[in-house]
């Protein structure tokens, strides 16, 4: 984690900001990780006006839920820091690219005698509702697109950086209304983009380091996966060690989709992410020397909540053809991710992490998927997991002739 990530990341507990009074990012520090993190094509200022724009329509959508049911909407203060946060990382895409930068913005907003911060930069006096000013930077954002789009030649630098610098006021508008801050906001987007794309992609700590053994999740397993057909019915069994593990499985679904591979799943986030309550049951491998873990990491409930995401990621995987032409996945998968596992240890694990963990499981699964039958690798240390077909051997364990 960058040393700007890091520096605040003491701040946040369960995912979430708090309002500490000495929280500080100058507009310079945040554009500088802006620009480390941008992902998309650097040529192209249309993509990032959309992103823009689609990042503020996304905080009016927060807002709107909040009007809508009122009580009924939880995490509505986070939901509206995250969003404005997401909205200045896409003001800075699009000044980037425009020839501009955030901080140029802020010498166009003449308030206070301090510029190097968010909220001495776009101070506000003004008192519109947030419903005002919500609209107000829907419109300029608009306005912003559509005179793009109308344009035959090159960009007009100095248009857009008034447009842009307009918009930047707007936000600090909305902050205000809302009762955050802009720098909550930058502070917030920072954690979460270096918990997406790092600037270095370091492994974390094993959670099971330093305990016996006997506790700890294997660091090498072969596991030989495959499909017979028993009075009719085709199941999936699981070998290790000459034993079966877990129940034999169907794909419990119609029409039928190859759900009954899906330990594989398991076995993955097991691999990489070296963590999976479903494969430390099945091999009996829980941390009973540590009664909170035992209680709480390794119980009924987690096991639950892994086989719940299992479940989800699938019926979204198979919208995507099992992932197989997704290099990486969407930042929302990854989001929704982390909100599942939220209150416990996976939590902690990076957003890039569980992209691997999972794109790497997927790929498993697809060649089990054709081949019905092989075994299954992982390096725990290396955090990877592999296919491979039986040997002769492997196929006379599991009773099946060559």
């Amino acid at each position: 984690m960058s040393g700007l990530a890091s520096q605040h990341n003491q701040q946040m507990e369960c995912g979430k900001m708090t309002a500490a009074n000495d929280a500080s990012m100058s507009v310079a520090q945040f554009e500088d990780h802006a620009a480390r993190t941008d992902q998309l094509e650097f040529g192209e200022i249309g993509t990032s006006i959309l992103g823009l724009v689609g990042e503020v329509g996304s905080l009016v959508s927060a807002v709107k839920k909040k009007r809508r049911d009122t009580d009924g909407f939880f995490g509505y203060r986070d939901a509206v820091v995250e969003e404005l946060g997401d909205v200045l990382w896409y003001l800075s895409a699009v000044a980037r690219r425009g020839g501009s930068s955030l901080v140029n913005l802020t010498r166009g907003l003449h308030h206070g005698p301090n510029f190097a911060t968010f909220d001495n930069a776009v101070a506000t006096q003004r008192t519109e509702t947030l419903e005002s000013a919500l609209l107000g930077l829907a419109g300029g954002t608009g306005h912003l697109a559509k005179r793009k789009g109308a344009e035959t030649k090159d960009t007009d630098v100095a248009a857009l950086h008034n447009d842009l610098s307009y918009i930047l006021g707007l936000l600090g508008e909305v902050a205000r209304a809302a009762e955050v801050t802009l720098t909550e906001a930058a502070i917030r987007n920072v954690v979460k983009t270096e918990d997406r794309w790092p600037t270095q992609r370091v492994f974390p700590p094993l959670l099971d380091e330093g305990l016996h053994i006997d506790e700890q999740l294997p660091r090498q397993m072969r596991v030989l996966i495959y499909e017979r057909e028993v009075n009719g019915t085709r199941f999936v069994f699981q070998k290790a060690g000459g034993f079966l593990l877990g129940d034999r499985l169907t794909d419990n679904h119609l029409p039928e989709d190859d759900f009954r591979f899906h330990d594989v799943f398991h076995l993955a986030y097991a691999a990489v992410l070296g963590w999976s309550p479903t494969t430390r049951a099945l091999l009996k491998i829980k941390r009973k020397s540590q009664k909170a873990l035992d209680e709480n990491e390794d119980g009924a409930r987690a096991n639950l909540i892994e086989e719940g995401l299992t479940t989800w990621i699938f019926e979204t995987a198979k919208q995507h053809r099992f992932f197989a032409n997704t290099p990486k996945l969407g930042l929302d998968i990854l989001k929704d991710v982390k909100r599942f596992v939220r209150g416990y240890e996976a939590e902690k694990l990076p957003m890039w992490l569980w992209e691997s963990a999972i794109l790497q499981g997927y790929a498993v699964f697809r060649q089990l998927q054709t081949a019905r039958i092989g075994v299954v690798l992982t390096d725990l240390n290396r955090r990877e997991i592999w296919f491979e077909d039986m040997t002769s051997e492997d196929r006379e364990s599991c009773g099946m002739k060559d």
